[in-house]
């Protein structure tokens, strides 16, 4: 077996580096969105518990937004867990998680590379956890780095209901009747009450764990993305993985939804 991790060393290199040739100038994704998907399936593969898996995803998370700067990219958006996971998982399974991703957070702060901001229902979360989200975000407000959207408690269909209920109050604050509103509300006026309000949309969005659907993330955003569905669990996504991903990306002829 060691001989095997030797040729890997080797090899896997001069292929990321001809990955890396085959990608054309100019086509790099600026907005990449990842679902890291299959953390408790991988710990189930290796004989580990599930708090295993998920302190393995957490660990390769830095190493993703490594390869993002190397290319280039501007945004990244990690969906680490869903508005229905704090309804649908067992409370010691969902409080060990939620440690998890405070120390993951916590970690990529102390990089002092990555500005983060937190997207999804913070209100839905343990106040101690809401509470070191925005702490981490305003710790690394003045960072120029990629901008890490850490998406915790976050559910598309809530993004978009939150979205138009803030709306409504900031025209209702304004004196603006519900009739008024009506005559003059499109896209534009949703878009800028989302999470990721000012952000560019996500250009490529990737999911591991061999699964095939959105599962509600980004709903609005990804109207128009790439989106690329790869075979290894999380916590075994490798370079070579994400520039293939970003390979397959550059090559396809985007049409914008057309």
């Amino acid at each position: 077996m060691d001989w095997k991790r030797g040729v890997r060393r080797v090899l896997y290199p001069a292929y990321e580096a001809r990955l890396l040739r085959r990608i054309p100038e100019g086509r790099m994704p600026q907005h990449i969105g990842v679902m890291l998907d299959g953390n408790r399936r991988w710990a189930r593969t290796v004989g580990l518990g599930t708090a295993e898996g998920y302190r393995a995803g957490a660990d390769n998370i830095r190493p993703l937004l490594g390869w993002c700067e190397e290319i280039g990219v501007e945004v990244v958006t990690l969906w680490l867990l869903s508005s229905d996971n704090l309804s649908n998982r067992p409370p010691e399974e969902l409080e060990g998680l939620l440690e998890i991703i405070e120390g993951a957070v916590d970690s990529m702060a102390a990089e002092g590379r990555w500005r983060i901001h937190p997207v999804g229902a913070l209100d839905l979360l343990p106040a101690g956890t809401a509470a070191r989200l925005k702490a981490v975000e305003e710790a690394t407000r003045d960072i120029d780095g990629i901008l890490v959207n850490v998406a915790v408690g976050y559910g598309g269909r809530r993004e978009i209901a939150d979205a138009v209920r803030s709306l409504l109050a900031e025209h209702a604050g304004a004196g603006t009747t519900l009739e008024e509103l009506a005559q003059v509300i499109d896209v534009e006026h949703i878009a800028a009450h989302l999470y990721t309000r000012g952000q560019p949309d996500p250009d490529l969005v990737i999911r591991t764990s061999g699964e095939q659907r959105l599962g509600g993330f980004l709903l609005w955003q990804s109207a128009t993305s790439e989106f690329y569905f790869c075979e290894a669990f999380w916590p075994d996504f490798r370079r070579t993985d994400f520039l293939r991903a970003v390979r397959a990306y550059a090559l396809r002829d985007r049409r914008h939804g057309a």
